[in-house]
């Protein structure tokens, strides 16, 4: 019955428009909560990409030294280390502080 109370089950007065509503704000908050992880991500990965370039800008001022002393695969290995370092760097804590500021900047934007 409409509006009545019947054995300690609640019916609104609505027709249970109240247990809809409740769906869809609960969607809307898993939906939020998802875009905001998916924020942080980015924000992250732009931080980690961001010490990538400084460490790759870094190596190309220290001298390259006896070219006959290069073994190879050595620049793949760098590469691979800086990137590693990079991500650990950006993971960890509050980084380099640059995915905070850009998360802030981010999760309100201006309309």
């Amino acid at each position: 019955m409409k509006g009545s109370k019947m054995s300690g089950d609640k019916v609104t007065a609505t027709g249970g428009t109240g247990t809809r509503d409740a769906a869809i704000r609960n969607a809307e908050t898993r939906q939020r909560k998802f875009d905001e992880q998916k924020l942080r991500k980015a924000c992250a990965d732009f931080e980690s990409l961001f010490v990538y370039q400084l460490f790759r800008t870094m190596r190309k001022t220290i001298p390259a030294g006896d070219p006959t002393l290069r073994s190879f695969g050595k620049d793949t290995y760098t590469m691979m280390f800086d990137q590693k370092i990079a991500e650990e760097l950006s993971g960890k804590g509050k980084g380099l502080g640059l995915k905070a500021l850009l998360y802030e900047q981010l999760k309100n934007p201006v309309k």
